[in-house]
């Protein structure tokens, strides 16, 4: 997803000023695609020369624009050019299903030359991918009506947001299961790993990669 089309999502969900599109994309679509505020002004200019989205001044309280032209709000909306623009790129094929951390690189370090005392940093990552979870939760109890039916707008927000529920749930318990093998020594580690695989390090890596796979799958399916 590039950071253009998450904006078009936004100003279609809701025409806003520059300001207002920053702080409202932080707090949704943010959470899934990181944008700067610098970035997401510099990409509503551009938006604008393409003639995917227009810029009218603001209504002040009385309903007519501000006076003061220098100061005057901005409001971007989507023309019809962008929401076709949207339409062509949301049907295209995904690019990349797998998820790329960085973290990743680093145990495979650490497997190589470690352990290099990763165990702190997968804490962190561990306790924000909690908090986010915890986010998630809290925005899935305010969605849901009480006892009440979802229209279709409803049922595909709530799909979204609990792909992102699963995400983090199986993020965590990943982390978790990790954790002792990141805080045992070298030396003990092998002995573990020598009572439970006899396969080579190459064939190793095979059913690790395959495992890995699967596990991708099945998330995507989910």
């Amino acid at each position: 997803m590039s950071t253009q089309h998450a904006l078009l999502i936004s100003l279609i969900e809701a025409p806003s000023s520059g300001y207002d599109l920053a702080r409202r994309f932080d707090r949704s679509i943010g959470y899934f695609w990181h944008a700067t505020h610098q970035q997401i002004y510099r990409e509503l200019g551009r938006m604008a020369e393409a003639g995917w989205i227009a810029a009218e001044d603001a209504p002040v309280a009385n309903g007519t624009a501000s006076g003061d032209k220098k100061n005057r709000k901005k409001v971007y909306s989507v023309l019809p050019a962008g929401r076709a623009e949207l339409a062509r790129w949301a049907l295209l094929p995904c690019a990349d299903l797998n998820q790329r951390e960085d973290i990743l690189i680093r145990l495979r370090a650490d497997a190589v030359i470690g352990p290099l005392g990763l165990a702190d940093e997968m804490k962190r990552m561990i306790a924000l991918h909690q908090q986010r979870l915890e986010i998630y939760q809290a925005i899935e109890r305010k969605e849901l009506p009480a006892g009440g039916r979802l229209d279709r707008v409803q049922q595909l927000r709530l799909a979204m947001l609990r792909r992102g529920i699963r995400y983090e749930q199986d993020w965590v318990e990943w982390g978790r299961e990790l954790l002792p093998w990141l805080d045992t020594p070298a030396q003990n580690a092998s002995a573990q790993a020598s009572a439970h695989v006899t396969a080579s390090p190459g064939s190793m890596m095979a059913n690790v990669q395959g495992s890995t796979a699967q596990s991708d799958t099945a998330r995507n399916l989910g």
